[in-house]
C-alpha cells in the first residue's frame, strides 16, 4: 500500500496558478514549484506527471476560477463601459500569459486559452446584442488595455466608441 498524500492537491493547484501566472511557464522550475508549493519532487511527478501536468491543471483552474465567471458577469453587462471595467479588472494573469507564452508552442494550450477567449467573446456579443467579431474587438481592447498596464485611462474613451447601441 502506498503512502498517503500529505498536501491537498487542490491547494496546490491554486498556488500553482498565482505562481504560472506571475512568472509564465519557463519562469518556474520544478525546484520552485517543489519550494513554493510545499510538495515533494516525487510527489509532484506521481499527482500531475511532469511541470507541464501542474501547468495544464492550474490552467484550466484558472479558467474554471477566474475566467468563466467573468464571462458569467459579461453576460449581463449592460454597456460596453461595464464590460470593459470586467475584463480589465479581472484575474487574468495565467490566461495572458499562456496565450503568449504557451499557446504558440502548445496546442493543448492554444486550444484552452481560445476555448476561454471565445467564451468571453460571446457574453461581450449576447450581453451587448452586437456580432462576435465587434465583441472580439471589444475583448482585444480591453486586454490590451490590461497588457498596457493602465486600464482605467483609456476605459470609458474607447468603450464610448465601441459601444454598439451609441
Amino acid at each position: 500500500m502506498g503512502r498517503r498524500r500529505l498536501f491537498d492537491e487542490d491547494e496546490v493547484v491554486r498556488a500553482a496558478v498565482g505562481l504560472f501566472g506571475g512568472r509564465a511557464y519557463d519562469g518556474v522550475s520544478i525546484d520552485d514549484l517543489v519550494t513554493h508549493l510545499g510538495v515533494h519532487r516525487n510527489s509532484l511527478y506521481k499527482t500531475f506527471g511532469s511541470k507541464r501536468g501542474l501547468y495544464l491543471a492550474a490552467l484550466r483552474r484558472h479558467l474554471a476560477d477566474d475566467v468563466r465567471p467573468l464571462a458569467g458577469a459579461l453576460a449581463s453587462a449592460p454597456d460596453a463601459e461595464t464590460a470593459l471595467r470586467l475584463v480589465t479588472s479581472a484575474d487574468l494573469g495565467l490566461l495572458l500569459l499562456a496565450a503568449v507564452d504557451r499557446a504558440p508552442a502548445d496546442e493543448e494550450v492554444a486550444a484552452e486559452v481560445a476555448a476561454a477567449l471565445a467564451a468571453v467573446d460571446q457574453a461581450v456579443a449576447d450581453a451587448l446584442g452586437t456580432t462576435t467579431a465587434l465583441a472580439a474587438a471589444l475583448t482585444a481592447a480591453a486586454l490590451g488595455l490590461r497588457l498596457r498596464g493602465d486600464p482605467d485611462g483609456a476605459r470609458t474613451a474607447l468603450s464610448r466608441r465601441l459601444d454598439p447601441l451609441d
